[in-house]
């Protein structure tokens, strides 16, 4: 069994706490969190020894692997640290904020030689799960184009300040946008070359954005959109439209997998369930406990999450520069 130590046992901390305790190959055996009080509740709640101070987790040789949930800005100090420690890491979304960050937590894991994962939950969702079976299948041919989006309440319970910075958080688009952002390359299945975008803040007093469209082109020149909108007010729209050669895969959140063919929606069987994130999150753990274990590749691999990061740097600059900004040809798993 795998022993895991969580850094930043806040409110995804938590997610992954009760993710775990279902995945027979792993154990939460550390926890971290700033603040003595909220540490111990931490591991009183979920199981395992409590710390205040990610290093001496790192020193507890019943830590295996480590989960970092940790605000965007320090993951580059922890995994690094982690990887150094010989620890296998799964590294909350986004990788780092930035390119040079994200290549540093490479190195640092090849030079270790520790599984480093990424967490893209989307990967492990059940409804991008069957919309993926369907892409391989080949039943509705290669996928032309597709659009995704998340629309969803900024100000939630677990919006903290460091998120309203573009520095330490990055705004919706890093931190919740991204997801419909990767699962569009996911489900594409190709890398990103071209990207155009238009960003702003257009609900809310920060700095970092609260919306922004992008236009993806990929390496087979199809194409894609991406909204990524933290309303003020409103109701939660997280969906997506894959139009394939043959046909539409529709993924919805709330009603599941659909396909589109002959002027008319089918209903794909058991593509939703309940506690959706937190089924997604065991999976995760599944794929990674079978990658430590097997020495296979990572299931979600740091040269993808660099290539997410890569297309956000890119929408940036997009938007200031208003022209399509090309990225270098990339690889990833």
């Amino acid at each position: 069994m795998i022993g895991v130590g969580i850094i930043g046992a806040g409110h995804f901390g938590a997610v992954h706490a009760r993710a775990m305790a279902k995945v027979k190959e792993v154990r939460l055996v550390a926890s971290c969190r700033g603040g003595r009080s909220t540490a111990a509740a931490f591991a009183a709640e979920h199981g395992g020894k409590s710390y205040c101070d990610w290093r001496a987790l790192l020193e507890d040789p019943e830590v295996d692997a480590v989960v970092i949930a940790t605000p965007h800005h320090l993951h580059e100090e922890i995994a690094v640290g982690a990887a150094q420690a010989g620890k296998h890491i799964l590294l909350e979304k986004p990788m780092a904020p930035s390119l040079a960050a994200c290549d540093r937590i490479q190195a640092a894991a090849d030079a270790n030689n520790v599984k480093l994962m990424i967490g893209h939950v989307m990967h492990f969702a059940l409804p991008c799960l069957k919309a993926k079976e369907i892409v391989v299948s080949g039943t509705l041919g290669a996928p032309v184009l597709g659009s995704s989006w998340m629309i969803k309440l900024w100000m939630e319970s677990n919006r903290r300040s460091w998120h309203l910075n573009r520095a330490s958080g990055g705004g919706m688009l890093m931190t919740a946008g991204i997801h419909a952002l990767d699962r569009l390359i996911w489900l594409m299945g190709q890398p990103v070359i071209g990207v155009t975008a238009m960003t702003g803040t257009y609900f809310h007093d920060q700095e970092a954005d609260d919306s922004a469209l992008i236009g993806l082109r990929f390496a087979d020149d199809r194409i894609g959109q991406v909204a990524s909108v933290g309303y003020r007010d409103g109701a939660v729209s997280f969906a997506m439209d894959l139009v394939c050669e043959k046909g539409i895969i529709r993924i919805d959140f709330d009603h599941g997998v659909s396909l589109g063919r002959g002027a008319a929606w089918a209903p794909i069987p058991d593509s939703i369930e309940t506690d959706w994130m937190e089924k997604a999150v065991a999976r995760e753990w599944q794929a990674l406990a079978a990658s430590i274990m097997n020495d296979t590749p990572s299931p979600v691999s740091g040269s993808y999450g660099r290539h997410v990061i890569a297309c956000i740097e890119a929408a940036y600059q997009a938007s200031i520069e208003r022209r399509e900004v090309q990225l270098p040809s990339a690889r990833f798993e």
